[in-house]
């Protein structure tokens, strides 16, 4: 590059017609911007050329200016317009992308369906709250004490019989209830309490139509002051007439470990009597093993399993059925 002004005047209007060439020549938005920079960036060719000016005289300086900015006016003016081009291009592409054709068949989307073991979780639960009960929930691997001991199951307890365990090689239990729950909270809380815990628990049981390894239970819990079993029979003949309708409903003495004295539950059902739960007055020794006084405080509670429900409600012939996953099945509720 020479000093003299007439090459630089030359250098200059060969710039602005390279570059407004280049400028209308660019396709995308990007590159538009990558000549703005190349042209008129800071380190850019005209601001390359002009620095050449110092060693002009003071006579040419003025006309080299006014070239250079005529320069840089025509530039900018084809950047712009090339930019807004540009810009439309680019805005009516996404315009034909997004065209919806109405003409053109939907995507079928089956409508989701409530799983019947959750819609009786659903509706137990909507009646316990609505009865002052608060949804409380726990661990599904569990210890031994939380288990069987601090519901007063003893080791050498023979109720033990009753419920055959899943052992884990650490010393721990998958839960064969959802009563351990119940000393959790109550650990942590001060009577009076009311509380329901619903959750899976593990059995070991042979699969068939009626009996399942992994099933669903829910437990209420209620600690007070004066609870008698009267209090008991009113909570259970709320909740199943709220389930199951006006229906005869019967208790029978049985047996739990941690409740004393204890019943089952029957509901007559299309002319014959089915047991449904079982509940009982909380023994006292389970008071003890969360430190609540047995002299002062009395308390009452019930369980029963949710795909019980399910089946009787339902008229489900398969407790297998629950957890096949089939959709011919599942669409049916």
């Amino acid at each position: 590059m020479t000093n003299q002004p007439s090459n630089l005047e030359a250098q200059l209007l060969a710039l602005r017609q390279e570059g407004e060439k280049a400028i209308a020549a660019a396709d995308s938005l990007e590159l538009l911007e990558e000549l703005r920079v190349s042209y008129l960036g800071k380190k850019g060719q005209l601001g390359a050329l002009l620095r050449s000016m110092g060693q002009m005289s003071a006579e040419e300086r003025p006309k080299i200016g006014a070239i250079a900015n005529t320069v840089k006016e025509s530039l900018q003016t084809s950047l712009d317009q090339q930019r807004a081009a540009l810009e439309s291009v680019k805005i009516q592409a996404q315009l034909e992308a997004e065209t919806l054709d109405v003409t053109m068949p939907g995507i079928f989307r089956p409508q989701g369906r409530i799983h019947p073991l959750n819609g009786i979780i659903d509706r137990a639960l909507d009646i316990f709250v609505g009865m002052g009960y608060t949804v409380a929930e726990g661990p599904e691997m569990e210890t031994d004490y939380y288990n069987f001991e601090a519901l007063n199951t003893p080791p050498d307890h023979p109720a033990r019989d009753m419920q055959d365990t899943f052992y884990l090689p650490d010393g721990n239990l998958l839960r064969t209830h959802t009563s351990s729950v119940q000393i959790r909270y109550m650990e942590k809380e001060e009577p009076p309490i009311r509380v329901v815990a619903p959750g899976r628990v593990y059995r070991r049981d042979n699969v068939d139509a009626t009996h399942s390894a992994v099933f669903h239970q829910i437990e209420l819990l209620a600690i007070d002051e004066g609870l008698t079993f009267t209090d008991l029979k009113g909570t259970i003949k709320v909740f199943l007439q709220e389930i199951f309708g006006e229906l005869p409903i019967r208790f029978r003495a049985s047996y739990f470990p941690f409740t004393e004295p204890s019943a089952e539950v029957d509901l007559q059902w299309n002319g014959r009597w089915l047991e449904v739960m079982g509940c009982g007055m909380v023994d006292p020794n389970v008071l003890k093993a969360v430190g609540y006084d047995p002299e002062i405080y009395t308390g009452f509670a019930a369980g029963f399993g949710v795909e019980r429900f399910a089946m009787v409600l339902h008229q489900i012939d398969d407790i297998r059925r629950l957890y096949a996953s089939d959709l011919r099945f599942l669409q049916q509720f």
